[in-house]
């Protein structure tokens, strides 16, 4: 099997780590190798890197190329990354041989709600600046390969829907488990 890219893209607390794992965790059980690019994992080895539009756009940059770089040695790259601006996932994609886009596309209200880093709530008592959504864009994708709202399904539902078009993207459909 040849490598891929599956680009994850949405709002803070949308469900983008949790069906970029469910999705690796599918996809190593069908024996392919993977690897999960993670926005957060990765920042948290950058320290030094901030949330201006430069240091995002860096961050979106340098995971692309990571990404590409699995991708051409035949491993199945899945990033999960904010990534708010188009012009720097239009640069990943670029990368890429192979880019599935995926926006999980749950809507800012519900992610509030959900807020499970408490970067909401921290926004609101303006304690964090340049939060996506809140007070620094998001540039919703206009032709992502597959949208999904976590607030219309359930995570199974959503992961298997996920699945489901990642692996006839990767024509693995009907091959042996």
């Amino acid at each position: 099997m040849k490598g891929a890219v599956i680009w994850f893209t949405g709002y803070s607390g949308s469900g983008k780590s949790t069906l970029a794992e469910r999705l690796c965790a599918h996809l190593r059980g069908r024996g392919l190798p993977v690897e999960l690019l993670d926005g957060d994992a990765l920042r948290a080895q950058a320290p030094q890197m901030g949330f201006s539009k430069a240091d995002r756009d860096q961050h979106v940059r340098r995971t692309g190329l990571a990404a590409a770089d699995l991708e051409s040695r035949g491993v199945v790259a899945v990033a999960a990354l904010i990534s708010p601006y188009a012009e720097a996932r239009s640069y990943a994609r670029g990368l890429c041989r192979n880019f599935v886009e995926i926006h999980v596309s749950t809507p800012l209200e519900v992610c509030r709600q959900r807020d499970p880093k408490g970067l909401y709530a921290r926004a609101a008592r303006g304690e964090l600046k340049g939060l996506t959504g809140v007070d620094d864009p998001y540039e919703h994708p206009e032709n992502p390969d597959l949208a999904v709202d976590t607030s219309r399904s359930g995570v199974d539902e959503a992961a298997a829907a996920v699945i489901s078009f990642v692996e006839a993207r990767l024509g693995l459909h009907g091959t042996p488990r």
